[in-house]
């Protein structure tokens, strides 16, 4: 429900007004001065003031201004006896949504309402998903208590309020775009676009066109202007992923646009102003990169002002249980299930695995175990089948027991057949009555 709080010194108008607007489904408060408006705003929500001009201490004009520096979506309806120019324009000057005259304008105060509420109500849900967004991209969300991570972690809020570009190393799946998110909204340009490329996803034919944009007529195909990332970013933050796979022929225009800000267009001679951030990240060795003749050294000591390597997953084993529990709750939540925990013998064998993948492979395990999961915590039996058999088990003398080979060759197979059972029981060459028994003693899911 929207509130409306009206101030007037006429005992009168304020009681009508009120019946009036609570009809329409507002929650109304009146008073008659600006000193019990303060006491309302301070201690009520209040979504539109409806203010009389002229009041006995003080001015609706200058209230405006008051208010909305204090509560900046709050609207403000301003009422005079007496309308005149300077005094409405000054009014919306000031801040306010509307400025009328009593009597001549009481047709408008209904439609007026219903148009700050819809005001309000779209100020409201901008701020909420800005308070969500800001939670979302915050350094709180990467998890870990390792040492390793928390010094990334607190590398990353050090460099996030300057305007030094930043350099991500480390092995894939480490997390590299989701500092470089948490870096930009920590940031100045947390106001301004946040733009990703992954110098390896495309052509180094077109990599140009899509980094720098280019003009109608550059080439074959080119039949009107085009934008480059450079341009989209405007005001914000380029993250280059996989900058060790950028060509080496554009590094040069890279490295202008690093030191000067400013780049050309593919198939323009006008030199463009960008005014953005940059931070890179790549799972190469770039000093090796330089050695080989594949990156510049001069393109490297610039991206790389301010270094953060990022711990692999099996250099922080201590959080693998944290990372685990989190991406649990947010599939069991997607898949609307009620699975809680991961059984003891599960979680020891995501312990023990050697995540080449890191934590995107551990997301993706995650994943499926929630999908494949029928009880409240997450079974050994619901993990990959690598997982749950790592290539050391061999040594163990249990893992050539005859019911676990069978098992674990039926799994295989159902796994190949993405669960088709009649068609496993073929390629296993057994009935199908008899797959569901061994489905049903060896407690296969």
């Amino acid at each position: 429900m929207t509130n409306v709080l009206i101030i007037d010194d006429e005992e009168k108008l304020r009681a009508l007004l009120k019946r009036i607007i609570a009809l329409e489904g507002y929650k109304v408060t009146d008073t008659a001065s600006l000193s019990n408006a303060r006491h309302e705003l301070e201690n009520h929500s209040i979504d539109i003031v409806l203010c009389d001009v002229k009041l006995q201490d003080g001015n609706g004009v200058d209230f405006t201004k008051e208010v909305k520096g204090k509560y900046p979506n709050i609207e403000i309806i301003l009422m005079t006896a007496f309308g005149n120019i300077p005094d409405g324009v000054q009014a919306i000057k000031n801040g306010a949504f509307d400025y009328i005259v009593k009597g001549n304008d009481n047709d408008k105060i209904i439609p007026l309402l219903s148009r700050a509420a819809e005001k309000v109500a779209l100020q409201n849900k901008v701020s909420r998903l800005e308070k969500q967004l800001g939670k979302q991209y915050s350094f709180d969300v990467i998890i870990g208590n390792s040492p390793a991570i928390l010094e990334a972690i607190q590398l990353a809020r050090k460099v996030a309020p300057t305007e030094a570009a930043v350099l991500l190393t480390g092995e894939t799946g480490t997390g590299k775009e989701v500092f470089a998110q948490a870096i930009h909204y920590n940031s100045p340009h947390s106001n301004f676009p946040f733009v990703a490329l992954n110098c390896s996803a495309i052509s180094k034919d077109i990599l140009e066109s899509e980094l720098f944009g280019h003009k109608a007529g550059a080439f074959t195909g080119a039949n009107k202007d085009k934008k480059g990332l450079v341009e989209e970013a405007k005001g914000g933050t380029l993250f280059l992923d996989e900058i060790g796979e950028m060509p080496l022929e554009l590094q040069p225009k890279l490295l202008r646009l690093l030191e000067n800000g400013t780049y050309i267009k593919v198939g323009d001679t006008k030199e463009q102003r960008a005014n953005i951030r940059i931070i890179a990240a790549t799972n190469r060795e770039l000093e090796n990169e330089i050695e080989e003749g594949h990156f510049r050294s001069d393109l490297f000591y610039r991206i790389s002002v301010f270094s953060i390597k990022l711990p692999a997953l099996h250099e922080r084993g201590k959080d693998i249980p944290l990372i685990a529990q989190h991406f649990l709750e947010v599939y069991a939540t997607k898949t609307n299930k009620n699975i809680k925990s991961i059984d003891k013998e599960a979680m020891d064998a995501l312990k023990h695995n050697d995540w080449k993948g890191n934590i995107r492979e551990l997301k993706n395990v995650i994943e499926r175990a929630v999908i494949m999961e029928d009880s409240n915590a997450i079974q050994l039996s619901s993990l990959p089948l690598d997982i749950q058999h790592p290539k050391s088990d061999c040594h163990n003398a249990t893992s050539f027991h005859l019911a676990n080979v069978e098992k674990y060759h039926i799994q295989k197979v159902l796994l190949h057949t993405k669960g088709n059972k009649t068609e496993a029981a073929r390629l296993l060459d057994i009935g199908l009555a008899t797959l569901y028994r061994k489905i049903d003693e060896y407690n296969i899911k």
